[in-house]
């Protein structure tokens, strides 16, 4: 199986959910990585996103991005299977 691998800047709109808890217990073939800057600056301020192996996802609300991310790592997954 292959791996998936999902980094989250601290300083992003996204942190207001423990998306490192969610992403892991649902997906146990991800790993949730937790940076304090991922070098996009300023970008963690305007919407939540993360990087799904090195995808950048969006979304207007943390849920939103949350069911995106789900969405990337099912299409990244599909590709191990």
């Amino acid at each position: 199986m292959g791996i998936v691998v999902v980094e989250v800047c601290d300083g992003n709109a996204i942190t207001t959910i423990n998306i490192e808890e969610i992403i892991e217990e649902e997906f146990p073939e991800v790993a949730v990585l937790m940076n304090e800057c991922l070098s996009f600056c300023g970008l963690c301020r305007v919407k939540p996103y993360a990087l799904v192996n090195n995808k950048r996802i969006f979304g207007n609300t943390p849920e939103e991005c949350l069911d995106k991310i789900r969405t990337a790592i099912k299409e990244e997954l599909a590709v191990y299977q």
